[in-house]
């Protein structure tokens, strides 16, 4: 190769390379990823109302309101994904059935931990999946792991909460994920 070519060559390598680093990016964001956030999901659309469900108030769509800042982008990480289909009459079901069994708790005044893991696990979630844990004076926390169904929830003297959801979009398994990139 004469002088001239080698010029050349390290001469289109420099582009090259600024435009590889530019396309590996922290892998965060890539083209065309607003459109689809912004529409619904082949199985979102699919969804129909499960068995004993009251219909969902109208969604109303915040696409068209840039944030005022990037908390949202930044921390999206830490957003449960939703269950679809099946898996979501799945989910709403036993969130419901934790709910009952918890409000037998709730009006008793029974916020032990140890009570309401003997009540996640009469309900047949495997013991070594359930975390609870006190929530002030009187409150419980809890979330069963068996993902990809998850199910978190607290009980208060007020009120049982609790929700089913199918993870996290960077991590496996039900725990919130901390930190971030």
């Amino acid at each position: 190769m004469t002088t001239t070519g080698t010029t050349r060559v390290r001469h289109a390598a420099l582009p090259l390379a600024v435009l590889a680093l530019l396309a590996a990016g922290c892998g965060t964001h890539r083209a065309g990823e607003e459109a689809a956030a912004a529409a619904p999901s082949r199985s979102a659309a699919q969804d129909l109302p499960c068995p004993s469900e009251s219909p969902a108030p109208p969604h109303r769509s915040t696409a068209d309101t840039p944030p005022a800042d990037h908390y949202a982008e930044n921390n999206g990480f830490k957003v449960p994904l939703p269950l679809h289909g099946k898996a979501r009459c799945d989910g709403l079901a036993a969130a419901e059935r934790i709910k009952s069994a918890l409000e037998t708790l709730r009006t008793r005044g029974d916020f032990s931990p140890a009570s309401t893991r003997s009540a996640l696990v009469r309900l047949g979630h495997p013991a070594d999946r359930i975390r609870v844990s006190e929530n002030g004076t009187t409150g419980v926390a809890f979330l069963v792991d068996t993902a990809p169904l998850c199910l978190e929830g607290t009980m208060s003297p007020d009120s049982v909460s609790a929700d089913a959801f199918a993870g996290y979009p960077d991590h496996t398994g039900c725990e919130q994920p901390r930190g971030g990139h």
